[in-house]
This record gives structure tokens, C-alpha cells and sequence, in this order.
């Protein structure tokens, strides 16, 4: 793929990803707005924020089934059927159902996010400028979402601009050439790398929850209006943070982060010891960018080379989100409560943990993204090979990269290269005749001999 063609799909990338991120902190900053006007006290809008975090965390979970179970013609119809419920509860949403609508959006957001992830990894191809596609389109996202903040004053109005971005959404997501990843869902042995990641973010949503829970209360409370400056600190931290995670192809991503952490830490102290806000939200606002593109990079370079890379991608948002909805409970009881010595206590704990574990995914990654892609290139290279010996054609080389390194069937390999069941037959019947063999089985053994 040439320097053009890659900067068209970046581009392309950054703008989906860049309005995904938009959709849904502009759903949620909206959500948060109007529960706070129909509900008190204000820990009970942070629970029902935490919530809807929760339901979307069903959502990602549930595209991997959405993705494999349905043909492509059913995927676009269930995304029409997506978009027209989804863009009614937007605009229902001031009503007086606004919890319940809330949580199904939240479920179908989740949906869109990790096929919006998916895709996005898909058509990068290699995970060369990973880091900074994500930061630039987070960056983009969260400007999109302090224009809409400070230059609409409806709640109406910005439910309909959130309506209006997510069918464009969805139309994006519509025109998808079908994707397939088959030079990289071969099953692996060992999943160890994605459970350390999953143990990783999980520890650093518990401190970045009590951080945003903390900072949703004195908005909920009317003290101060987070979606204001502050949220520039956000998507500036996104946009640097990418940078600086590519460097060395995302060797030291980990210890980065880590030492964001500390940031964190120094920001729990500070707001809890009765320290200026303005500096807790100031740092909470620098790290808490360097965290979301840190956590969505983070599944995005190993999904690839995951057996179920749509579950992968978009792991980082379904873990950030559950675990803040499950410990929202107790992190209000200790906020609420007089115990700073307790806070800080679990806070400490938690670092000591966080350390640990980022020492251990750090290692763990280098040496997991360096054997799979190791064994990628040797495949191709093997492909190459063989079809040379048997003067297969580029488009044959391409078809039988498929039926020796997927399970998929005939009309999904058909599907997502695009050509007709018929097309393909006649593809696959002259690979036999070339190499002598009957069947997909008997073209497998001669070329694992």
C-alpha cells in the first residue's frame, strides 16, 4: 500500500474515530446534564452515569456475535435499524425517560464504538502510526465536543447535532468493504498478554474513576462547568500522548503511562486534602487524555492478532467502562465520607499494583508483538513462495491465502473479497487444478508439507 493510500485511510480512520469519540462523551456530558436537573442527591446522577457506562459495555461485548453471525446485506440493515432507534432516544431524551432511553443508547453506542474500533484497526493494516491515529481523532473528538458545549446552549439543538453525527456514523460504517483479517486469527495458545492488559486498565480505571467521580460531582452540584477550558487540557493531552507512545513503535507505551500515573496519584491527594480544584482538575484533565488513547491503542495492537479480533479492539472501552460502573458504589461512599486517610490508603495500594502489573505487560507485549509479527511476515513470505511454484495468479494467491489460513466458508470469502460466490468457485477451481488437488483439505496438507 502506497504513502497515499495510507494517508487516505488515516485520514479516514481519524474521522471515524474522531466522531465516535464525539457521539458518545457528548452523549454522556448531555445524559449527566439533564439527570441532574430531574435527580438528586448528586451521587445518585453519578450512579446512573456509571450506569449507562455499564450498558455500553454489553454493547461492545455484543458486536463480535453481530459481526459473525450476520451476512453483510443483514449487518447494514441491523445498522439502519441501529441508527433510527438510536436517533429517536437522542431526541427523546429530554423527555422524562431520560434514564431508561440513556441506557439503551449507551448499549447500542457500545455496539457502534467497537465495530467503529474494528474496522479502524482493520484498515490501518499494520499498527505502524497506531498511537497517533488514536490521539489525533481522540483529539478531534473532544474539540467537537467543546465547540458543541460552548456554542449551543440548547439541550434540543445538541441532541439533534448528536443525532445528525451518528447516522453519519453509521453511514460510514455502512460502506465498509467487507474486512477479514486472515493473515492474523490464527488461535493462540496463550492469551496471557490480553488478560495482563485487562488486570492493567482495570487498575487504572479504579483511580481514574474516583478522579472523574470526584470532578462529576461538583458538576452535578452546579459548582463549577466541567465542559469548559478544562476540557482543551483533554484533548491536548490526547493529541501529545499519541505521539509519545509511537516512539520506538510503542516499546515504552507502558512505562509512559505509569509514570501518568503518578500524576493521577499526586491529583487524588490534592483534591481530597482540600487542595485548589483548579490544579486537581488541570491534572486530572492532562492524565486523563494520556489514559484513553493509552487504553484504546492498547487493545488495538494486540487485537489484530487475537482469535476474535472484533472482541479485542474495543476491549479497552468495555473494560474502562464496566469497572467504573461496578465500583461507582463504594467510590461514592468514600468520597462522601470524612476518611482522607482511607482514600489515600486505597489509592496507594492501588499504585503499588499498577506498578507491578505495567512492568509485567510491558514485557509481556514486546515480546508477544514481536513473535506474532515475526510469524506474520514468514507466512507471507511462505504464500509467496508457494505460489510462485504453482504460478498462482495475484488474485489466486489472494484466494488461496483464504482457504488455507481461515475457516471461513465459500460466501464469506467470497463476501469479503468482494467478487461473487460464482467468481470465487471459478477462482478456487483453477487453484486445484494448478496444484493438483480436490479438495480445500488436500490443498491444506500440500501446503503445510
Amino acid at each position: 500500500m502506497d504513502a497515499k493510500v495510507n494517508l487516505k485511510n488515516n485520514i479516514y480512520i481519524i474521522l471515524r474515530m474522531g466522531l465516535f469519540t464525539f457521539i458518545f462523551l457528548g452523549t454522556e456530558y448531555l445524559y449527566v446534564d439533564l439527570l441532574s436537573q430531574i435527580l438528586v442527591p448528586n451521587e445518585t446522577v453519578v450512579l446512573a452515569q456509571n450506569y449507562a457506562l455499564g450498558a455500553s459495555t454489553i454493547g461492545f461485548l455484543l458486536y463480535p456475535i453481530f459481526n459473525r453471525l450476520l451476512s453483510n446485506h443483514f449487518k447494514k440493515i441491523g445498522l439502519l435499524l441501529i441508527g433510527f432507534i438510536s436517533t429517536c432516544g437522542l431526541v427523546l431524551m429530554t423527555s422524562s425517560f431520560t434514564f431508561a432511553i440513556g441506557l439503551l443508547l449507551f448499549l447500542i453506542l457500545g455496539i457502534l464504538g467497537s465495530g467503529v474500533y474494528y474496522h479502524s484497526m482493520c484498515m490501518m493494516e499494520t499498527n505502524q502510526y497506531l498511537a497517533r491515529v488514536v490521539g489525533i481523532s481522540y483529539f478531534l473528538g473532544i474539540m467537537l465536543q467543546f465547540l458543541s458545549n460552548n456554542l449551543i446552549q440548547s439541550k434540543v439543538i445538541q441532541s439533534i447535532l448528536l443525532s445528525i453525527s451518528l447516522l453519519i456514523l453509521i453511514i460510514f460504517l455502512i460502506k465498509n468493504r467487507p474486512i477479514s483479517l486472515h493473515e492474523e486469527k490464527r488461535a493462540q495458545k496463550s492469551n496471557t498478554v490480553g488478560i495482563i492488559l485487562i488486570i492493567l486498565i482495570a487498575l487504572m480505571t479504579c483511580m481514574f474513576s474516583t478522579l472523574d467521580n470526584a470532578v462529576t460531582l461538583v458538576h452535578a452540584g452546579g459548582h463549577m462547568d466541567i465542559g469548559q477550558w478544562p476540557r482543551i487540557l483533554l484533548a491536548l493531552s490526547g493529541l501529545v500522548s499519541g505521539f509519545i507512545f509511537d516512539l520506538q513503535n510503542r516499546r515504552y507505551m507502558g512505562i509512559t503511562m505509569y509514570c501518568i500515573m503518578v500524576l493521577s496519584t499526586i491529583c487524588i491527594a490534592v483534591l481530597k486534602f482540600a487542595g485548589p480544584f483548579t490544579l486537581g482538575l488541570m491534572i486530572f484533565y492532562l492524565s486523563a487524555g494520556f489514559f484513553a488513547v493509552f487504553f484504546i491503542t492498547a487493545f488495538m495492537e494486540i487485537a489484530r492478532y487475537m482469535k476474535v479480533p472484533e472482541l479485542w479492539a474495543g476491549m479497552g472501552r468495555a473494560i474502562n467502562n464496566i469497572i467504573a460502573a461496578i465500583i461507582a458504589s463504594p467510590v461514592l461512599v468514600l468520597l462522601s465520607s470524612n476518611s482522607n486517610l482511607s482514600v489515600i490508603i486505597l489509592i496507594l495500594v492501588l499504585f503499588v499494583a499498577v506498578s507491578i502489573v505495567s512492568v509485567i505487560y510491558t514485557v509481556q507485549k514486546n515480546n508477544f508483538i514481536k513473535k506474532q509479527t515475526t510469524e506474520v511476515i514468514d507466512e507471507k513470505e511462505k504464500i509467496r513462495r508457494f505460489s510462485e511454484l504453482y504460478s498462482l495468479t495475484e488474485r489466486e494467491s489472494e484466494v488461496f491465502d483464504h482457504l488455507v489460513n481461515t475457516e471461513d466458508s465459500i460466501q464469506v470469502i467470497a463476501e469479503n473479497l468482494y467478487v461473487s460466490k460464482r467468481t470465487l468457485e471459478r477462482y478456487v477451481s483453477a487453484i486445484y487444478e494448478k496444484t493438483g488437488v480436490k479438495s480445500r483439505i488436500g490443498l491444506l496438507n500440500l501446503y503445510n508439507k
